[in-house]
């Protein structure tokens, strides 16, 4: 079953879907289309593409709505491609029950990335403690393999039961 994007809340994974798993297996589920990739890789046009423990690739292309003013592919997109896969990595390492939440990030863009160009960005987990995460990322041309941007991530992790 290919993944596919949520177009409405109802479509998006319950609060049970996502405690009732592991980290690792929400995201298998995920890739397998048994549950809803989250709405905003559809937007921006990219998606997971391999998943293992501690790491993350996603793909994706972006498009002309993810332009500025002077033509040039937004620094938001380069960013959320970045908080995504870097986010995904430390989802990898989440028990049952666990969840985390983005605490900052921090994005270099080495380089420009053209309208309609595909690039992957992969995500590394650094360390996982018990209420904090950090990860490491970067995004690649897949016909060029230069380097186009570097991230760094702090996620909090919680467990929405506790209280």
């Amino acid at each position: 079953m290919p993944v596919f994007f949520a177009q409405t809340l109802e479509e998006m994974a319950s609060q049970d879907d996502l405690l009732g798993r592991s980290g690792l297996e929400f995201l298998h589920d995920m890739m397998a289309g048994k549950i809803s990739a989250a709405p905003i890789a559809g937007a921006l046009n990219f998606a997971m593409t391999e998943i293992a423990d501690g790491e993350v690739t996603f793909e994706g292309t972006p498009q002309l709505h993810c332009t500025n003013p002077m033509r040039g592919v937004h620094g938001g997109w380069y960013g959320a491609l970045l908080d995504s896969v870097m986010g995904c990595a430390v989802m990898t390492r989440m028990a049952r029950g666990q969840v985390y939440t983005t605490l900052e990030y921090k994005v270099n863009l080495t380089r420009a990335i053209k309208v309609g160009q595909k690039v992957q960005a992969k995500g590394f987990i650094n360390h996982v403690g018990r209420s904090t995460a950090t990860a490491h990322g970067d995004i690649r041309g897949i016909e060029d393999g230069r380097l186009y941007a570097t991230g760094t991530t702090t996620c909090l992790i919680m467990d929405p039961k506790a209280g």
